[in-house]
C-alpha cells in the first residue's frame, strides 16, 4: 500500500481501538462515523475512507493479518471496523472540530435571534450583538452535542450581558375574503393556528402563536401579502 503523505495525515479522522496491547486504527467520514456509533443504519463502506485495519494510519501502517486474527478472530475488513467504531473512540482532527463548533455557534445565535426577545424591548436580539456577547462570555461550544442540548447552558452565560427571554407571541388575524384562502399557507407555515373561523361574508378570523422573536417579520409578511388589509391584534 502507498505510505500516507504528510499532508493527509494532519486530515486523518480516525476511530481507535485498543486490544490486547495493539492499537488498530481506520480512516473515516467523522460524520458517518459519529452517526454510525449513535445507531444510525449507514452502510459501514460509505462511512471509510480506506477499507484497511491499520496499526498506525498516520505511518500508513497496515496491521497484520495474524494480529487482526488474534485481536478479533477475523480479518474481515468490515466486521472489525464496525466493532472499532462501535467500541472504540474517533479521534477528530482540530480542523474538523473547529468546523463542527462553528456550525453548532450558528444554529444556536440562529436559535437565540428567532425564537427570544430583549423583554425590555420586546424585539429580537440582533445577530452581531448576540454574537458579540458569546464573545465576551467567552463561550466554548461542545462540537459532540447538538445546539438544543448545550442552549440552556449557553443562555446562563449569555443573560448576564444581553437580557435574553423566551416568549411566545398570541395573535388573533382577521383577513378580509380577498385573501383568505390564499392566506391559509402562509400562516401555517410561519406559525401555529390555534382557533379559526371561516366567516359567513367569506373572511377568515384565526388566532396564532408563535416565538416572539419572529413577530415583527411574520407581521411584514402578513401585511405585505394583503396589502395591508389584514386586522392583526396582540393578547
Amino acid at each position: 500500500m502507498a505510505q500516507i503523505s504528510t499532508s493527509e495525515k494532519i486530515k486523518l479522522n480516525l476511530a481507535r481501538f485498543k486490544k490486547a496491547n495493539q492499537t488498530f486504527e481506520i480512516n473515516v467520514d467523522p460524520d458517518l462515523a459519529i452517526r454510525f456509533k449513535k445507531g444510525e443504519s449507514i452502510d459501514l463502506r460509505e462511512v471509510l475512507k480506506a477499507e484497511q485495519i491499520f496499526s498506525d494510519a498516520k505511518k500508513g501502517e497496515v496491521a497484520s493479518e495474524s494480529d487482526l486474527n488474534n485481536a478479533f478472530h477475523t480479518t474481515d475488513t468490515i466486521k472489525i471496523a464496525e466493532i472499532i467504531i462501535k467500541e472504540g473512540e474517533i479521534q477528530l482532527t482540530a480542523e474538523y472540530r473547529e468546523q463542527k463548533r462553528e456550525q453548532k455557534k450558528k444554529q444556536i445565535v440562529n436559535l437565540i435571534h428567532t425564537n427570544a426577545i430583549d423583554p425590555t424591548t420586546k424585539l429580537p436580539h440582533p445577530v452581531q450583538r448576540i454574537e458579540l456577547a458569546f464573545e465576551e462570555a467567552k463561550v466554548r461550544i461542545d462540537e459532540y452535542k447538538s445546539a438544543e442540548e448545550q442552549l440552556e447552558t449557553i443562555l446562563e452565560q449569555l443573560r448576564p450581558i444581553i437580557p435574553i427571554s423566551f416568549e411566545q407571541a398570541n395573535l388573533t388575524l382577521q383577513f378580509p375574503p380577498t385573501y383568505a384562502a390564499k392566506a391559509y399557507s402562509l400562516v401555517q407555515q410561519n406559525s401555529k393556528i390555534i382557533q379559526e373561523t371561516w366567516n359567513q361574508d367569506g373572511s377568515w378570523t384565526v388566532k396564532v402563536e408563535l416565538p416572539a422573536g419572529l413577530k415583527p417579520d411574520f407581521i411584514d409578511k402578513l401585511n405585505s401579502f394583503t396589502h395591508g388589509e389584514i386586522v392583526i391584534e396582540e393578547e
